[in-house]
């Protein structure tokens, strides 16, 4: 982008410290300056950042943020399960009872903030078009014949 006079106002090739963007995500703020919030409801990311303009459309976190707060839930939940069976002798119902809900709020509570992290990796690693490269390739166009 070019400003009058025609110095640029973001370098494109700068390097993007990619962990400060993983946090930034994280805490569901914008990966590039921070201050502008990631998303507009629950999950849905905004367009772009309030703040800085930034587009957030090129991103494509997909799948992977439900199965990384799968991962984590799951190691807690199970690990907890286990802890409290060891020294608590509990009806299985009761166990569903306890662990149901546990699982099911953990899991809400954290996933906007992993999905936020994937997002500021997927910015700070330039993925997805977020490099400002078209992202896919431009299709050649097809030959014309000349004219008799």
């Amino acid at each position: 982008m070019l400003e009058f006079g025609g110095n640029k106002t973001h370098n494109e090739d700068a390097p993007r410290d990619t962990w400060r963007a993983v946090k930034r995500g994280l805490l569901c703020r914008c990966p590039n300056c921070g201050e502008g919030k990631l998303f507009r409801a629950f999950l849905k990311p905004v367009d772009a950042c309030a703040a800085c303009g930034e587009d957030m459309t090129h991103q494509r976190a997909d799948d992977f943020p439900a199965y990384l707060a799968i991962f984590i839930v799951g190691h807690i939940v199970v690990a907890g399960f286990m802890a409290t069976d060891t020294w608590l002798v509990l009806e299985s119902w009761q166990h569903l009872m306890i662990w149901i809900p546990i699982t099911i709020i953990l899991t809400l509570a954290i996933l906007p903030s992993i999905k936020g992290g994937v997002i500021g990796l997927q910015w700070g690693l330039r993925m997805h078009g977020f490099s400002g490269e078209a992202e896919e390739p431009m299709l050649a166009e097809p030959a014309h014949e000349d004219a008799r």
